[in-house]
């Protein structure tokens, strides 16, 4: 009786909720899988279910809260790892209006934090102008 081969290549089939997980484009897995019940993962202009299988080739479009990414998947990734790893898996065809249009959303935000030496002065500030002004 022979014994059916194993799969060495385990990377046949992956989810596209842990697909968009792992190449980082979702912070979380469920927020991946939210966002695709949601309608907001498109391939080829369609809705789809996070459990559909990722084919190489497969170009989604995926709006997240900062910006509207399309994908090109160029090789299947089963695991989450480092951005800079990641970027390999897959080719962002993002229109570059769209590029453009998130680089300046970011220029324009404002962390809270004060300017360095803008606004009130410091308490060396203080003394200088009070030795000044003596």
């Amino acid at each position: 009786m022979k014994l059916p081969e194993l799969n060495k290549d385990k990377k046949e089939k992956v989810r596209v909720d842990k697909y968009l997980w792992c190449i980082r484009v979702f912070k979380t897995r469920s927020q991946a899988t939210e966002a695709i019940e949601k309608g907001k993962v498109k391939l080829k202009g369609e809705n789809i279910k996070p459990s559909r299988a990722v084919v190489v080739g497969d170009v989604f479009e995926a709006r997240t809260e900062h910006k509207n990414w399309t994908l090109r998947v160029t090789q299947l990734l089963e695991n989450r790892m480092a951005y800079s790893e990641a970027i390999k898996y897959y080719e962002d065809l993002t229109p570059i209006e769209e590029l453009e249009r998130v680089s300046q959303v970011a220029a324009s935000f404002n962390t809270g934090k004060r300017l360095s030496k803008i606004g009130r002065p410091t308490k060396k500030n203080r003394r200088d102008l009070g030795d000044f002004l003596d």
